[in-house]
């Protein structure tokens, strides 16, 4: 039992924009670290891969000038660093646990399970967005996918319906 107290872990925790990742990162610092434990605490927030836009009779994608590229660009890196800030100030109180942060672009059903497997995550945390079944038909669950496809134990923060007195 002490050999399992004093092992290193490395827990992925994907984070996006939603309220969702952020229950789930937060829950995550309650319940899975323990205090001075030697945790390694991964931040994981994964940019949207660029739009491609079609033309209207099928003959190929619009052309933007370098200018809207690259707003397009520093929007999409400005929504990353914001997310990563946000995540990176809720783990400011823990000690004895490193804290890393991951920037990847793509799929994020993809990019997630690739970097679990990059870093031999011990567990990957997420939470979930609770779509219903014809959004998440359509849409496709990230956290499905990875359930589906990660080695390592997977932890779905559902966040509570109603947290409107709790906080």
């Amino acid at each position: 039992m002490a050999d399992v107290a004093a092992k290193e872990r490395k827990i992925l925790v994907a984070v996006d924009e939603g309220e969702e990742s952020m229950h789930a990162l937060s829950w995550c610092l309650k319940n899975v670290i323990s205090q001075n434990s030697k945790d390694t605490l991964v931040l994981l927030y994964v940019k949207p891969p660029r739009a491609i836009y079609t033309a209207i009779d099928g003959t190929g994608g619009y052309l933007f000038s370098s200018d809207i590229l690259a707003a397009m660009d520093k929007y999409s890196n400005d929504v990353a660093e914001c997310v990563v800030d946000k995540a990176k100030k809720m783990c400011k109180d823990i000690h004895d646990v490193k804290v890393d942060t991951r920037i990847e672009q793509g799929d994020p059903r993809d990019e997630i399970c690739q970097m679990t497997q990059n870093l031999g995550a011990d567990v990957l945390v997420m939470g979930s967005h609770g779509y219903g079944l014809i959004k998440r038909a359509l849409l496709g669950s990230v956290s499905n996918h990875c359930v589906q496809n990660v080695k390592c134990p997977v932890l779905i923060v559902k966040k509570p319906k109603s947290t409107a007195t709790k906080s």
